[in-house]
C-alpha cells in the first residue's frame, strides 16, 4: 500500500495524455462574442438617409452656390451664361462697388436701417423675454396659467395675420411712415418668452436664488449676478431667432413704411429688382444678387460665432438629472 503523502503527490500530477497522441493538453477554446456591426458605436448605415441627406444638402447649398457664382457676372452675363459656372468677365468687385455707389449710395443707408431695426427690434424683443422668462419661471402669482395660455397662443398666430390691424393701430397713432412702426412691433417675441420660461425654470436652481436672498441680494441684483449668467445659452438662442426673424422682415415694412430712406435691406432690394418692370426703369439684377449675397453675410457670421452658445440652448432641459 502507498502511503497517503505518495498518493497526494501522484494526484498532483497531469494526467498522461494516451498513447498515439501529441504531449501537449488540448486548449479549451472560448467562444468569442460576436460584435453587432449594428451596435451604438457602429450603428446601422441605411442608404435611403443618406441619399436623402445628400438631397437637402443640396437643396441648401446649391442655392447659395448660384447666388455666389452670379455676383461674379455682369447684367451682360447672367442673361448670357450658364447660372451654375462662371462667365468671362469676373465683376466681384465692380458689382460690389457699384451696389454701394448705385442711386447715391441708398444701399448703405437700407443697411443700416436694417442694422437699426435689428439692434433695437430684435435686442429689445431678447430682453424683453428673458424679463418675462425669468419671471415667469421663479416667481408664482395669480393668473399665471391664463398667462401661459395667451403665451401659447400668441405663438400660434402668424405675424401676417396681425400685419392688418398692426397698421391701422398705428395709423392712428400717426406712427405709420416711421422706424417706430417697425422697431415696436418687432419688440413682441411669444416664442422668445416661451423659450426663455422653459430655458430659466430648468438653468437657475431656486437654492442659488435663496441663497443670494440669505446674503442679502435683492431681486434686481439676484437676477443680474445669479439669474443672468446662467441664462447665456438661452440669451443667445433667443437673441439669433428674433435677429433672424428681424433681418428677414419683408411685410411688415412693406405696409408701414412709404419713404424708400427708411426702407430695409429687405425692402430695398425689392425695389431694385421691379425696377424692370417699370416703363423706362434699369435692370440691375447684378446689384440685386450682389447685395442680396451680401445681405446675408452678417447672418452667416452671426452663426458661426454664436454657434456653440446656440447648440447648448436648444438642448437645456432635455435631460433630466
Amino acid at each position: 500500500m502507498s502511503s497517503p503523502a505518495t498518493t497526494a503527490s501522484t494526484a498532483s500530477l497531469p494526467a498522461r495524455p494516451p498513447a498515439g497522441t501529441s504531449g501537449s493538453a488540448p486548449r479549451l477554446r472560448v467562444p468569442r462574442k460576436r460584435r453587432d456591426r449594428h451596435s451604438p458605436g457602429r450603428p446601422r448605415r441605411s442608404v435611403l438617409l443618406t441619399v436623402l441627406t445628400g438631397l437637402v444638402v443640396l437643396y441648401a447649398l446649391v442655392p447659395l452656390l448660384w447666388l455666389v457664382i452670379s455676383t461674379t457676372k455682369t447684367q451682360e452675363g447672367l442673361a448670357g451664361s450658364f447660372g451654375l459656372w462662371f462667365d468671362g468677365d469676373f465683376a466681384l468687385w465692380d458689382n460690389i462697388s457699384t451696389t454701394f455707389t448705385y442711386n447715391d449710395g441708398v444701399f448703405t443707408r437700407w443697411l443700416l436701417n436694417t442694422l437699426m431695426y435689428v439692434g433695437l427690434g430684435a435686442g429689445g424683443a431678447t430682453f424683453l423675454a428673458v424679463l418675462g422668462g425669468y419671471a415667469l419661471a421663479k416667481f408664482a402669482f395669480p393668473g399665471k396659467r391664463a398667462v401661459f395660455a395667451v403665451v401659447i397662443g400668441a405663438v400660434a398666430v402668424p405675424g401676417t395675420a396681425l400685419a392688418v390691424p398692426t397698421f391701422l393701430m398705428f395709423s392712428k397713432m400717426g406712427l405709420t411712415d416711421t422706424p417706430w412702426a417697425v422697431i415696436i412691433p418687432s419688440l413682441i417675441s411669444p416664442f422668445g418668452l416661451y423659450l426663455m420660461w422653459v430655458f430659466a425654470t430648468e438653468a437657475i436652481p431656486t437654492e442659488l436664488m435663496e441663497a443670494a436672498r440669505i446674503d442679502g441680494a435683492g431681486e434686481v441684483r439676484t437676477f443680474f449676478q445669479v439669474g443672468l449668467p446662467l441664462l447665456a445659452p438661452g440669451i443667445v438662442t433667443v437673441l439669433l431667432f428674433t435677429m433672424v426673424a428681424t433681418w428677414n422682415n419683408y411685410f411688415l415694412p412693406l405696409i408701414m413704411l412709404k419713404d424708400p430712406d427708411w426702407y430695409p435691406l429687405t425692402l430695398g432690394l425689392n425695389s431694385w429688382n421691379a425696377q424692370a418692370a417699370t416703363a423706362g426703369g434699369e435692370p440691375v439684377f447684378n446689384l440685386v444678387i450682389t447685395g442680396s449675397l451680401i445681405t446675408i453675410l452678417p447672418l452667416i457670421a452671426a452663426f458661426l460665432l454664436l454657434q456653440k452658445y446656440w447648440q447648448s440652448g436648444l438642448a437645456a432641459g432635455s435631460v433630466k438629472e
